[in-house]
């Protein structure tokens, strides 16, 4: 089969392709990226809930969509595979948006504990014999022995809201007075939750909590991410010539991947936000151009979509509004960030290095000190540079006299990125080889 063919396969079976990308896409994000540490924590307590009787209760906090919910779900997915752990342990999930009272919690929490028989027509006194009355309906014949039981509380700050906190202050009770073995673990993206809590809670709480802070990743994390989720599996087609058109949509997925440009977009949105959720998202808009007119994905699809999510950066539409002298003077303070590694910086250093690039090219023609000490001012008023000390800058005397500094010594932090002026040099018009070219060269 030529290439032409097995394209002109990927024509005909677009459809079915672009079906199995977003049933990918869409589906729940079950696969646990790093927190390798905070999910032993988990997996601890849990464990020694079940096997050794420890009643413990905890706070997972972290920002919406680091993978909280996914962590605990994963934990529990691998304590289900032991045959025994359902005759160990009950789990009842409950969540403050759905569960928005303690009437509702203790009705689904029998529900999920499949104890509707055993409650039946039952009315106690109080939400605290309610639920003694459910733990101890789990203990098996056996003297003494009763099933552990796992209850996840998400969005947990939401349960602070229930009147008196009789929900939280009973099962945060059950657990520190060991009156069966409970595990009571709250998610929240709230890092101030505990004091929410009333005193006679907090003090009841074991006050352990595990945090999730976003990973920072390497660079190429949402490359790899997207990589996974665009590449078709083995034997997903059923047609003729299934795995030639697989193999060969994954090819032009590897490489589109690898192109400069595509890396770049999604370093950026791995800058706006490291939560897969917007990859997932920004993917699927990229999905959709998919059909009979636009059977494979490109270059062009990826800056599109990036225009939705990422948008146009104005310090970079601001750079391209700058004199070739004022940019000029922008790949100065490029370069003295490269070398100093940030460190602040003064017009002479900057005008030193423009002269010293000056001095090496000949077709492009140079300008007084005190003309680029104009275009200096212009960058400081448009925010490029930022004084390193507030106020003026002042010399102290013994005679008691202050004096200034010359404003070419004052000291100055550079605002801008470098990929941001090289993204300025990239698309500014008519700008001359020699400086686009000195932009991204080595340092001089």
């Amino acid at each position: 089969m030529g290439v032409n063919d097995t394209n002109e396969k990927i024509h005909m079976n677009i459809e079915a392709i672009r079906k199995i990308l977003k049933q990918k896409i869409l589906r729940p994000i079950s696969v646990l990226r790093g927190y390798s540490k905070e999910r032993l924590h988990v997996f601890d307590l849990m464990t020694r809930t079940v096997n050794v009787g420890e009643s413990n209760s905890a706070l997972l906090i972290g920002p919406r969509g680091c993978g909280k919910t996914t962590l605990v779900n994963d934990v529990l997915n691998e304590l289900e595979r032991d045959s025994a752990f359902n005759h160990k342990a009950l789990v009842v999930h409950l969540n403050g948006l759905i569960h928005t009272d303690d009437r509702l919690s203790l009705k689904d929490m029998t529900r999920q504990m499949k104890l509707e028989n055993v409650v039946q027509d039952k009315v106690f006194g109080s939400f605290s014999e309610n639920l003694t009355f459910l733990l101890e309906s789990l203990r098996s014949g056996e003297k003494g022995t009763s099933k552990a039981t796992l209850i996840i509380l998400d969005e947990f700050d939401l349960f602070c809201n229930h009147r008196n906190q009789t929900l939280l202050y009973n099962l945060f009770d059950v657990s520190q007075s060991a009156q069966a073995p409970i595990c009571v673990l709250g998610i929240t993206s709230r890092l101030d939750v505990t004091e929410l809590l009333e005193k006679r809670v907090r003090s009841r709480f074991s006050h352990r909590q595990i945090l999730l802070l976003p990973e920072g990743g390497d660079a190429n994390s949402f490359t790899s991410i997207a990589s996974d989720l665009l590449s078709l599996p083995k034997n997903s087609l059923k047609c003729p010539g299934d795995k030639k058109i697989i193999q060969t949509w994954n090819d032009s997925i590897k490489s589109l991947l690898s192109n400069v440009e595509v890396a770049s977009i999604l370093r950026q949105l791995m800058d706006i936000s490291k939560n897969e959720r917007i990859l997932r998202n920004f993917l699927m808009c990229m999905t959709s151009h998919l059909g009979d007119k636009h059977h494979m994905l490109e270059e062009g699809d990826f800056i599109r979509t990036a225009k939705l999510f990422i948008g146009v950066d104005s310090k970079i539409q601001m750079l391209e509004g700058l004199s070739i002298l004022e940019l000029c003077l922008v790949i100065s303070m490029k370069h003295l960030n490269e070398i100093y590694d940030k460190e602040p910086f003064n017009f002479e250093m900057v005008f030193a290095q423009y002269k010293k690039f000056i001095s090496k090219q000949s077709t492009v023609q140079g300008v007084e000190k005190h003309i680029a000490l104009c275009a200096f001012e212009t960058l400081q008023r448009l925010e490029f540079i930022q004084p390193a000390a507030k106020g003026s800058m002042k010399i102290k005397f013994s005679s008691g006299f202050d004096k200034a500094y010359q404003k070419e010594f004052q000291l100055f932090y550079f605002l801008a990125t470098s990929d941001q002026v090289m993204d300025a040099v990239r698309n500014y018009k008519d700008l001359p080889t020699e400086v686009s070219q000195w932009a991204s060269s080595c340092l001089i």
